[in-house]
């Protein structure tokens, strides 16, 4: 039997879609019991397909709500709602993404629950805050379009995009987990519970990170530079003579490893490229000079003599060269489980991993088990 460092932890995961299930399922494979409490037509993303795995199943709602037990309640019915208030009132730790008020009108709110439950941490997850965005709808490409996400990503000359994975639901998600973990240390020590509210635009401006700060600092929006660094040069993709080739020297000693390599001794001695500042004043002509020394091999071969020599390189894989790559480093990327493969947790806790014990589940699949235990029965 797999214990995990969150082992007796109880968690009424009421939210849906991405981010909620993500920090439910974060607690999960840590080794909380999570209970995933759906209205009766099930959790939105089980009808975002395709794709579909091999049991017809949507593999959105698979990579989020695996070690969690389903129980189908309906709110607005008095028995459903009744049960969902005992849950709530056993439970360590409640998290919800409704519209800022919505579980208040069904006394479901952090302020009821912790009438009876004083000792509950209370998570909320909310596109806009709870002030005057309280009613706006929070998807991520919105949010990363209205957060300036979007500004800062694609072409240097061509149209904004979005990111291509829900990127702040993620970062979401993964700072309501880490809220959570806080107010549980803090619990042990006094013995009180605690609420966190996270919202998804407060989200995508932190995790623009160097990009917000370079503007809170000059009042200055940054541009788009496609795949070139700010701030930092040479940190890009080059085209190689069968495509494009990453290279991150981050300093001096990897620029002149770089040059070394590619045969660039003039270039390692030039003042125009001395330092970072000046590489990224003069990277016009840099990159064409490592350009044309690229295009002499293949992204392969470059990368594994770039590798070798000190400078971080390498190929622009797909997704399932992601994975190739991560097996072969020996970092065991995939959760496979009772025929569901999904992305394994990256919490690497030495001598306690993450573990899965129950697959993502079917639509109150756990629902009668549940449902007489918070009955008595």
């Amino acid at each position: 039997m797999i214990v995990g460092a969150l082992d007796g932890l109880l968690v009424a995961d009421f939210s849906r879609v991405l981010a909620g299930p993500l920090a439910a399922m974060t607690l999960g494979d840590l080794g909380a019991d999570v209970v995933k409490v759906e209205p009766p037509g099930g959790d939105e993303t089980r009808g975002w397909m395709p794709p579909v795995d091999a049991d017809g199943r949507s593999t959105y709602f698979l990579s989020v709500n695996r070690n969690k037990r389903s129980v189908a309640l309906d709110l607005k019915d008095e028995d459903g709602l009744a049960l969902a208030r005992e849950l709530v009132s056993r439970v360590d730790v409640v998290i919800e993404n409704f519209r800022p008020g919505t579980m208040a009108r069904f006394g479901l709110d952090y302020d009821s629950v912790s009438q009876g439950n004083p000792g509950v941490i209370y998570c909320s997850i909310s596109g806009f805050g709870e002030g005057e965005g309280a009613a706006l709808p929070g998807y991520d490409p919105l949010v990363e379009a209205v957060s300036g996400l979007m500004s800062v990503t694609g072409p240097a000359d061509g149209e904004a995009s979005k990111v291509g994975v829900a990127v702040v639901d993620v970062i979401a998600g993964m700072n309501a987990a880490t809220g959570i973990l806080a107010l549980l240390h803090r619990r042990d020590e006094t013995g009180e519970g605690g609420r966190l509210a996270v919202d998804l635009l407060s989200s995508a401006l932190a995790g623009l990170a160097n990009q917000s700060s370079a503007f809170l600092s000059t009042g200055e929006s940054p541009k788009r530079f496609g795949n070139v660094h700010p701030s930092i040069e040479p940190f890009s993709t080059f085209a190689a003579a069968d495509g494009p080739l990453m290279v991150c020297a981050g300093n001096d000693a990897q620029f002149r490893s770089l040059c070394e390599v590619l045969g660039l001794e003039e270039a390692a001695g030039d003042s125009r490229y001395e330092t970072n500042a000046a590489r990224v004043e003069n990277r016009d002509a840099l990159r064409e000079a490592i350009e044309t020394a690229l295009a002499e091999r293949g992204v392969a071969e470059w990368a594994e003599v770039l590798n070798a020599a000190g400078v971080p390189a390498g190929p622009v894989n797909d997704i399932e060269g992601g994975y190739r790559m991560a097996g072969e480093l020996g970092l065991d990327p995939v959760d496979e489980f009772e025929g569901v493969r999904t992305p394994a947790s990256p919490i690497g806790l030495v001598g306690e991993p993450p573990g899965t014990r129950l697959p993502p589940p079917e639509l109150d699949q756990h629902g009668d088990e549940i449902r007489a235990w918070l009955g008595g029965s």
